[in-house]
């Protein structure tokens, strides 16, 4: 989860990967950043979203979007609460914040549960920028007591990914992978 994109992964091996679910629109982190923003709380907006939720509650519903599939949809709910805010704007923004951080995360849940049951997995690993937000591990810590073993990179990990990028190119350097400089970024 992160700011480019919102991914479930199913991971066989190092380079070995199927994506079984990503992102149709907005990415958690970007609808995290555009939210932040429209409501005056600036950029980065997932640290300050985290931060101002822990003072309010999650009163507000807002819609979900769900697919047959594992695909992930942002839009919606960054929409409805930056229109509510407009509607509203003395609305109260911790609970904005705490349930706006709710719904995202209900709805990553939704999806990663969905794929437990269609593959089997017991282990899942919950990375990218967003992973950092509070909430979010906390609830997928609830997962351990279905018998899920959940990993999650230390917070300092969770920002950066040049730390990423050097332990892709690591296991591709020892698997003798390797490109041309006129190799093309493709993001």
């Amino acid at each position: 989860v992160s700011g480019g994109h919102t991914h479930l992964v199913d991971v066989k091996d190092y380079g070995k990967y199927e994506i079984i679910g990503c992102t149709r629109d907005d990415a958690a982190g970007e609808a995290f950043d555009k939210v932040a923003r429209a409501i005056g709380l600036g950029y980065p907006g997932g640290p300050k979203i985290d931060k101002l939720a822990e003072q309010g509650k999650a009163t507000i519903n807002f819609p979900k979007t769900h697919f047959e599939n594992l695909d992930f949809s942002f839009s919606g709910i960054k929409t409805a609460v930056i229109n509510l805010h407009h509607k509203q704007p003395d609305i109260n923004k911790a609970d904005l914040c705490a349930s706006f951080e709710k719904n995202v995360t209900e709805t990553l849940l939704h999806n990663v549960e969905k794929a437990i049951k269609k593959t089997g997995l017991k282990r899942i690993v919950l990375a990218g920028g967003v992973s950092a937000n509070s909430y979010i591990r906390n609830a997928f810590k609830e997962l351990e007591k279905d018998g899920i073993k959940v990993y999650m990179p230390d917070l300092k990990l969770c920002t950066d990914n040049a730390a990423m990028i050097a332990s892709a190119g690591y296991y591709n350097f020892i698997a003798e992978k390797r490109d041309t400089l006129d190799l093309n970024a493709i993001p």
